[in-house]
């Protein structure tokens, strides 16, 4: 053990004159421990969070979507053919997306139309796992000449459908008949519920096959579009302008970055201000640090000037005092990180902190720890607390010792 570390501990541990100080001391360490625990769960969360929505976006919606500026795709197999050539591509599968009314029972929403292949549908979304009691293979069977149909969990508590149930579809773009264009209308029997997890989702999705879809919409052999699986996502923006050159016009690409960019960057922005705001906590221990360390330095002037004159240096004089504010330093962040540590093992074991899912689209409180989101507090805190130390250490260092030795 040094000598400036010797007198460091030394001096921690406060005789009765000096109790008040070490009250400070401890307040100090507890102001730390209290920001490092909160900035851990907190930005536990926000990741927890971020990564539960992205796998819930990402399970209904695909990496990367081909669309057309005249309106449909009708080349579909073609397109597919020359898109699956594309490196970084895993799987594709067509789509068709319309506005719809949906009635039961007197009650009637209007949700989104999904029409999906169930063949290639599940190679590139994570939809059979959201499907409770069936699959996507349930919208290819017919009974009584009424086809399937799956609708979200939400939706079928708002219209008061269950599977099994019929309900009724109304398009409103319709059928061109010598009267003019008529609203299409259509029984379908309800086979499965969906449930994402997201509420906005499970309350505005309804499934039918591609083709049924097709035949309900009268769009012929036409599709939406053509969503796309690729190998790493965090390139689907470069893969989507490979694809965007291949294809040529009128073709047009769109990944999962651009439809949900204001919701990912809103979550980015909200956790560096969380960072910085929560940090104010870690601040406000600091200053216990500093005001410790300036009433300590007032304490052992004496002692100071002693040393002094027995030959220690001001940089050792320094040293003492700066070793002491980062062993408080140092001792808040373990205990904040223990504690905040053992907080996100409870939170994400037990999940006992419920949500209305109306409101986050979650039910429950998502925890996960990133090491570098840790790493980068503990050494936050720790440069916090060595600047803290860094004015009265200095002032210590100053002490005349003719001076605080002249009345003794």
């Amino acid at each position: 053990m040094s000598f400036e570390t010797f007198f460091s501990l030394r001096y921690l541990k406060a005789k009765r004159k000096q109790g008040f100080i070490s009250i400070i001391t401890g307040i100090s360490i507890l102001g730390i421990m209290i920001g490092v625990m909160a900035l851990i769960v907190v930005l536990a969360v926000m990741n927890g969070f971020r990564e539960d929505l992205m796998k819930k976006i990402l399970g209904v919606n695909s990496h990367l979507l081909i669309m057309s500026y005249k309106g449909g795709i009708r080349d579909t197999e073609a397109v597919i053919k020359k898109v699956l050539e594309v490196d970084g591509v895993l799987s594709a599968t067509p789509f068709i997306y319309s506005q719809v009314m949906i009635k039961h029972a007197g009650n009637i929403s209007g949700p989104i139309l999904r029409g999906v292949d169930p063949a290639t549908a599940g190679t590139v979304i994570d939809i059979d796992s959201m499907i409770k009691g069936g699959s996507l293979n349930a919208l290819k069977e017919s009974e009584n000449d009424l086809k399937g149909i799956i609708i979200g969990s939400e939706l079928s508590k708002h219209i008061g459908a269950l599977p099994g149930d019929t309900v009724t579809l109304v398009s409103a773009t319709g059928k061109l008949t010598p009267l003019g264009r008529v609203a299409n209308e259509g029984k379908f029997k309800v086979k499965a519920l969906f449930e994402s997890g997201m509420y906005e989702y499970d309350s505005s999705l309804v499934f039918l096959s591609l083709t049924d879809a097709q035949d309900f919409l009268s769009l012929g052999e036409e599709v939406t579009g053509v969503e796309l699986k690729v190998k790493d996502i965090n390139e689907s923006d470069k893969i989507g302008e490979i694809i965007q050159d291949k294809l040529g016009y009128p073709y047009w690409t769109k990944d999962w970055k651009v439809m949900n960019k204001s919701l990912f960057s809103a979550l980015k922005l909200e956790k560096a201000a969380m960072f910085i705001i929560l940090s104010m906590i870690v601040l406000v221990g600091a200053l216990n640090i500093i005001s410790s360390l300036v009433m300590l330095v007032m304490e052992k002037s004496r002692d100071i000037a002693i040393l002094r004159i027995m030959g220690t240096s001001s940089r050792s004089i320094m040293c003492i005092f700066i070793f002491q504010g980062l062993f408080v330093g140092l001792v808040g962040t373990i205990l904040g990180l223990m504690s905040g540590s053992f907080l996100c093992y409870l939170l994400a074991r037990y999940e006992f902190i419920e949500l209305p899912a109306d409101v986050y689209y979650i039910s429950t409180l998502p925890v996960r720890m990133e090491w570098l989101d840790v790493v980068s507090i503990v050494v936050a805190a720790i440069i916090i607390s060595f600047l803290a130390t860094v004015y009265p250490s200095w002032q210590a260092s100053k002490v005349n010792p003719v001076e605080a030795l002249r009345y003794e």
